[in-house]
């Protein structure tokens, strides 16, 4: 498995888990969880442009793992 494989595949992981605590976020009543799921949703959507970031690095500097 390729470095850019490995990074589309966390990117990924990174998407499912923002997907994931916006959906616990809709669904509680309770505001306390509300606002800790929205911030976390938060926290992980900078570390997904961190990670899309890059990836497109790696892929200026290393044209093999473009589109694998």
């Amino acid at each position: 498995m390729t470095v850019g494989t490995q990074m589309q595949q966390a990117i990924a992981s990174c998407e499912s888990v923002i997907a994931s605590l916006h959906s616990f976020s809709l669904e509680t009543q309770d505001q306390t969880a509300k606002q800790m799921f929205q911030n976390l949703s938060n926290q992980q959507q900078q570390i997904l442009d961190n990670l899309k970031a890059r990836l497109q690095y790696i892929e200026t500097q290393e044209p093999q793992y473009k589109n694998q």
